[in-house]
């Protein structure tokens, strides 16, 4: 049995001082708030970083983060630091909805004489699973109603899980979640284990790198917008001033879907629980 990290001569010195200033810019960079419990965890996340840039202390790192290159270095560590956990068609319900719902959206857009137009963002993205998953519902949705202007923004922190949406390719264990019927009909072989994402899927998303607690420059409105099991890293205040900022995104009437261990209970938003982590704008 392997000792906890704590119990464990460390590699490099790591005091309480060293683990509140990382923490502290980590907070003011992303909102993600880190825990005393999670010490263990970034000095683990960060040790290997450090091992990559040949430095031999965490003052060494934090004097490179405070320095002329720390605005490069500050990308290197939110993308040690956040964890990206996601699967194709993670809380399936979600989907269920969106199709239904975008459904009526372009119905009630073909009775007015309007073009069938949706907008949708997939916020905290990670490597691409969350936006894939909402393409192929956009793709069945228009076997019903024809062609439809379909966007999807895909936005995330890390840059290297991005890189993978971008790339559309997946281990075969990574799409074990997928419906068979969506795996023969969305992906092609690429190498031995691995797939790639078909092209009319790829086509509709559009990844960008984005910080959440930054300026957002587009304007919306959007139909839904997915922020999933990103929020339990943010405090009260951080969570508030973020849904306000998504229900300011949405048009009147359409979704925010959350995680499944997330919940808005504050009611100083427009947004309406309508069903399990699916709230409206009202």
């Amino acid at each position: 049995m392997t000792a906890p990290e704590s119990l464990r001569k460390r590699e490099f010195p790591f005091t309480d001082k060293d683990f509140k200033t990382l923490t502290s810019m980590v907070y003011q960079q992303t909102g993600i708030v880190l825990k005393e419990s999670k010490k263990d965890m970034v000095y683990a996340r960060l040790a290997r970083r450090l091992r990559s840039l040949g430095l031999s202390s965490f003052r060494e790192y934090l004097d490179l983060l405070e320095g002329n290159q720390g605005n490069t270095e500050i990308g290197m560590l939110i993308n040690a630091i956040t964890t990206n956990l996601t699967k194709f068609f993670r809380e399936a319900h979600h989907f269920r909805h969106l199709y239904q719902a975008c459904l009526a959206i372009t119905s009630d857009q073909l009775a007015r004489g309007l073009p069938k137009r949706l907008r949708i963002w997939s916020a905290g993205c990670s490597s691409g699973e969350e936006p894939y998953s909402i393409a192929i519902i956009m793709n069945e949705l228009m076997k019903k109603t024809g062609p439809v202007d379909v966007r999807i923004l895909a936005t995330d922190l890390d840059t290297r899980m991005l890189q993978t949406g971008m790339e559309g390719e997946y281990s075969h264990k990574a799409i074990e979640d997928m419906p068979r019927p969506f795996r023969s009909r969305y992906t092609r072989e690429h190498a031995p284990g691995y797939c790639t994402m078909n092209q009319e899927l790829r086509k509709l998303i559009t990844f960008k790198q984005l910080n959440l607690m930054a300026p957002w420059p587009m304007k919306g409105p959007f139909d839904a917008i997915f922020c999933r099991n990103v929020m339990i890293y943010f405090d009260h205040d951080t969570k508030l001033s973020l849904t306000g900022r998504f229900s300011e995104k949405l048009g009147p009437g359409k979704w925010l879907y959350i995680g499944h261990s997330e919940s808005l209970s504050d009611n100083r938003t427009d947004l309406v629980l309508i069903g399990q982590t699916i709230h409206q704008r009202v």
